[in-house]
């Protein structure tokens, strides 16, 4: 019987393939269309030079030495026995369409490679793309899932942190991973300065809505140099309390379908350069803390998912 008052990715992991599996971070240089020009250039407002690719190994290094090096670290530290390759830095499939195909099967080929995990934005799915990915599905065996960013539903944030996209894009991405069977991963940052409690919702309604099998949360960190940074150095938005912020990650769990995994609901920012970081506290604390809210509050992942008819409370009594 699970602990937890929400669908542990850790817990999913070890009932899907009986064992303990890792996620190996695979950093490559890269670009994406909202930097190169394409788009527009800079990028997200909060983006950072590294491209969410500072908590990983340099990406001068290859995807087998990567894997191999990461395989062997999880190996020793955790006793892990499968493990995931998770191209994790920048846009995976702006790249060159040769090299995103070597990149991938140079992971697949890797001893213990239970499944592939692409990190890109949503108008960046290129079919061919995925017409690779569906070639390595089919030759190795091996579970497929595409991360992709949203960070809000809210239209307006997301051309105020200069996105790119709109809602519509990543709608039309989602359709098109789930029509190749793959399972989608989606960003997001609850604490945006522009978004409150009702984006919130609606971004867990959003994912409930289309089926998506695994959230991201990310609470958000400004890096010195970005435009965010300056623009929080000028005074121009504040930052919601560390309270706040777990009320909006409750909400957020109580308004989502309890089918979906739960993969992470505090992340980590770069250790140089960070003005603002999770309030000074540690990501295992504000965990610690969600988790006590929630067993004080006697709440659970999809409480108030389509409560009309019951089936949130069915649901998560069949999986407790």
């Amino acid at each position: 019987m699970s602990k937890s008052r929400y669908n542990l990715y850790s817990e999913h992991l070890v009932g899907k393939y009986g064992q303990k599996v890792y996620k190996l971070p695979v950093n490559l240089p890269g670009t994406c269309p909202n930097r190169d020009g394409t788009l527009g250039t800079g990028g997200c407002i909060f983006c950072d030079e590294q491209g969410s690719g500072f908590d990983a190994l340099p990406n001068t290094l290859s995807v087998r030495e990567q894997i191999r090096r990461n395989r062997d670290y999880f190996r020793r530290r955790f006793n892990a026995g499968k493990f995931i390759a998770y191209f994790q830095a920048f846009t995976n499939t702006y790249l060159p369409l040769e090299q995103f195909a070597a990149n991938v099967q140079a992971a697949a080929e890797e001893e213990d490679i239970v499944g592939i995990s692409v990190s890109t934005r949503p108008d960046c799915i290129g079919e061919e793309y995925l017409d690779v990915l569906s070639a390595v599905q089919e030759e190795k065996k091996l579970d497929i899932d595409v991360e992709l960013g949203l960070q809000t539903a809210n239209y307006r944030t997301l051309q105020k942190i200069n996105r790119g996209h709109t809602l519509a894009e990543f709608l039309d991405a989602v359709a098109r991973v789930h029509r190749r069977r793959f399972a989608v991963c989606a960003h997001l940052i609850l604490n945006l300065p522009w978004d409150d409690m009702l984006d919130v919702v609606e971004n867990a309604k959003v994912v409930s809505a289309l089926g998506i099998q695994y959230v991201k949360l990310h609470s958000l960190y400004i890096v010195r140099g970005t435009v965010l940074g300056d623009m929080y150095q000028r005074g121009e938005f504040n930052v919601i309390s560390l309270e706040e912020y777990v009320e909006r990650v409750v909400a957020f769990l109580e308004h989502l379908d309890p089918a979906v995994v739960i993969q992470r609901l505090v992340g980590k920012g770069p250790r140089q350069d960070t003005i603002f970081c999770n309030w000074n506290t540690s990501w295992w604390k504000i965990k610690t803390e969600l988790d006590r809210v929630m067993e004080e509050r006697d709440t659970w992942q999809g409480r108030k998912f389509d409560y009309l008819n019951g089936k949130a409370l069915a649901r998560w009594r069949r999986r407790a």
